[in-house]
């Protein structure tokens, strides 16, 4: 079954995009502009029913007065502007209030609002993507201890990926923050490259849920506050490889663009499978050879009469007296009850000879 979350990204935001102050170095940001509207094209292709948005916010609308770690946007339109660039959003209200209810029956109490602005940490990543349709802003408390636990972030977006398939819709995510800068500080100048280099290998190799390793010290210590962000859609998106990774570092933070519009791998089902009720006496007869030498031997004696205490299905019955370890495990035999099995039968007659 396909996953209700068809893709998403994770963008950088640096409020330089818009302003191009002489420091920065217009070669590097069409780069990073080019790479965004290139996922963007891909994730309108899959024509999600919504689009969600994670951001933190920079110390604007939920920090002196609230700074809850979650909030969820509900207004019927969310506007804002920056650099006398202007954004406005319509928002899809019914699907934010009921996202908020069912998050609540999950365990998390994420807040709301009817008025809070799209500042650039939302505006720039939408504008280079090229949407313009409904968003749904999601709000994340990044900048002002203290903030979530990343694992929190992450099993945040996993409930939110949980409700948009219960309520029937598909959605892309989008993560907007890092990779490492430090606004406002004396290390402005200090981007962390070889740590971010090392966290993208392994978010390229398909290893999402990577990101909750990181504890709040090493988060601040490398200027990489703002994954929460990107732990939030890692939990929505699941485990899967990115279609695309650009990092492109500037002189005061690192722009990585990442992105995922093919579908998650298909699982082939645990290695190690709960007992199916059909499958009960059959396990029953496989676990007894492996754990009981009195049966194995009457097994060895006579298979057939040992065959015949368990009410088995002709097929059962031939995989068990043949010891078809292959052909027992395809039934959906936990694997390692025949393998014990056939491995102390094949002792015992060894044995014998």
């Amino acid at each position: 079954m396909r996953s209700s979350i068809l893709g998403g990204a994770m963008l950088p935001h640096a409020p330089q995009f818009f302003t191009m102050p002489q420091s920065e170095d217009a070669e590097t940001v069409e780069r990073v502009r080019a790479a965004a509207a290139k996922i963007g094209e891909q994730l309108r292709a899959l024509k999600p029913d919504l689009w969600i948005i994670f951001s933190n916010d920079h110390a604007e609308q939920f920090f002196h007065n609230t700074a809850p770690p979650f909030t969820i946007h509900v207004g019927g339109k969310a506007t804002g502007e920056f650099a006398g660039r202007k954004f406005e959003y319509e928002v899809p209200s019914a699907v934010s209030f009921e996202l908020v209810r069912r998050l609540y029956r999950q365990g998390f109490d994420p807040a709301f609002t009817s008025t809070a602005k799209i500042d650039y940490a939302m505006g720039i990543p939408l504008t280079h993507l090229g949407h313009s349709g409904p968003v749904l802003p999601i709000y994340v408390n990044a900048y002002l201890p203290p903030q979530p636990p990343i694992e929190r972030c992450y099993a945040f977006g996993e409930a939110v990926a949980r409700t948009v398939a219960e309520m029937g819709l598909t959605a892309v995510v989008v993560a907007s923050g890092g990779m490492s800068h430090f606004p406002g500080t004396d290390r402005y100048s200090e981007p962390d490259l070889d740590w971010d280099n090392r966290a993208l290998d392994r978010i390229i190799a398909g290893n999402l849920k990577s990101l909750i390793g990181y504890d709040e010290e090493e988060l601040d210590a490398t200027g990489n506050i703002e994954l929460r962000c990107w732990a939030c859609a890692a939990g929505a998106l699941g485990e899967r490889k990115p279609d695309i990774v650009s990092m492109e570092p500037s002189w005061h933070h690192n722009y990585a663009s990442v992105g995922f519009w093919s579908p998650p791998p298909k699982r082939n089902g645990m290695h190690y499978p709960s007992i199916k009720p059909e499958l009960v006496e059959l396990t029953s007869a496989l676990h007894t050879l492996a754990h009981d030498p009195a049966r194995r031997a009457e097994f060895l004696a006579d298979p057939e009469a040992y065959a015949a205490r368990f009410q088995l299905t002709p097929e059962q019955r031939r995989a068990l007296l043949g010891l078809d370890v292959p052909t027992l495990v395809s039934m959906g035999t936990h694997p390692l009850v025949p393998f014990l099995a056939d491995m102390q039968i094949r002792r015992m007659r060894q044995a014998s000879r």
